[in-house]
């Protein structure tokens, strides 16, 4: 597939244009800032996999391999070891882990307007400090009190890309850990998860999994500083080993952090995390944000450079133009945000300005 406009002119390599392929009909979608879509092996793989189970042929073990593989996966989509990566369900749950090692006292720096499951795990710490600053602001306003930064790569709201490198520079000068939510950012841009101290990861939007395939990475520093205060069977060393008390041996990697997992969920998120290890995410970047590009040239907006561009849209006026056209985008904290991934084209640009044009 070559695309034809200015703004993303490219050849796409063989791997870029199979995934591309790897979706039905998604014509008018621009909702994975929400909710991916699943490829064609992700429908298949939960298809065969509800059949075995009907059919009493699924058991708890048949699910181990497939969990191992997908940690292996997103291990290499985000540049760290596999011992580094923890699994679980939510991104909130993930995060009250590390909001629970605060010391008292401590100050967490945190981005107005992020995400809620970043953010309310710390509201909730009684004796810590929580600070608020702009996106643009967070990597000036670390202190030397500050013990962690938390922050979403990519903006949920707004789909701003954060100064990952002036982010991570200030933190080191002033000893500080960072926490980075890479939910917005994981499938569509590059992400190096061994530049912090932790990332968390929800793989229902921009990795196209079901929800409740969730992801942990942690610094061997940083992990020692944790307790596994959620820990059940499925983080112990030996995992069919570690069903009863009240012996416990946990993993010494950051798979103590592991819970049991959403084996469905899990079934979906293996093809769809391995399609994603396996593409150039710079490639896949360079053709969501061209496509962003082309969206604001049409409507006459400065450009974003990003794959989530959004516009005021307090009244939802133009979202409901959108929605009349039979185009899916969505709606948060007053503005529009049109999404773009890579089943999305310059057929999508055309019909969301002629949808706003009414």
């Amino acid at each position: 597939m070559t695309e034809t406009s200015e703004a993303t002119s490219r050849t796409a390599s063989a791997g870029f244009e199979r995934a591309q392929q790897s979706y039905g009909d998604a014509r008018g979608y621009l909702a994975a800032a929400s909710s991916g879509i699943p490829t064609k092996d992700t429908v298949a793989a939960l298809t065969s996999d509800l059949a075995l189970w009907a059919s009493a042929q699924r058991g708890p073990h048949d699910y181990d391999p497939i969990v191992a593989r997908t940690r292996a996966d997103y291990a290499r989509l985000v540049g760290v070891g596999v011992d580094r990566v923890a699994t679980g369900s939510q991104t909130s749950v993930l995060t009250s882990v590390i909001a629970a090692a605060v010391p008292s006292g401590a100050e967490v720096l945190c981005v107005e307007g992020d995400f809620s499951s970043l953010v309310f795990p710390f509201l909730q710490r009684h004796r810590i400090r929580v600070r608020h600053v702009p996106i643009e602001r967070l990597a000036d306003s670390i202190e030397d009190d500050t013990w962690l930064v938390v922050f979403s790569h990519i903006q949920s709201a707004t789909g701003v890309v954060a100064d990952v490198s002036a982010i991570i520079d200030a933190a080191s000068h002033q000893a500080a850990y960072t926490l980075c939510d890479t939910t917005q950012s994981a499938g569509v841009h590059p992400v190096d998860a061994s530049l912090f101290d932790a990332t968390v990861c929800h793989a229902y939007k921009w990795l196209c999994s079901p929800r409740g395939a969730a992801f942990l990475t942690l610094s061997t520093r940083f992990q020692k500083l944790l307790t596994p205060v959620q820990a059940g069977w499925c983080a112990g060393d030996d995992v069919w080993e570690s069903c009863y008390g009240p012996a416990m041996r946990l993993a010494t990697t950051a798979r103590q952090f592991d819970v049991s997992p959403a084996w469905q969920a899990w079934v979906g998120a293996e093809p769809a995390v391995r399609m994603f290890a396996d593409l150039d995410m710079n490639e896949v970047w360079a053709h969501a944000s061209g496509l962003g590009d082309m969206l604001c040239d049409e409507l006459g907006i400065p450009q974003q450079h990003q794959a989530i561009v959004t516009w005021p849209d307090a009244e939802r006026a133009d979202l409901q133009k959108l929605v009349a056209a039979g185009i899916r985008a969505s709606g948060r904290a007053g503005r529009l945000r049109a999404a773009f991934h890579l089943w999305n084209d310059d057929d999508d640009v055309v019909a969301v300005a002629r949808a706003l044009r009414g």
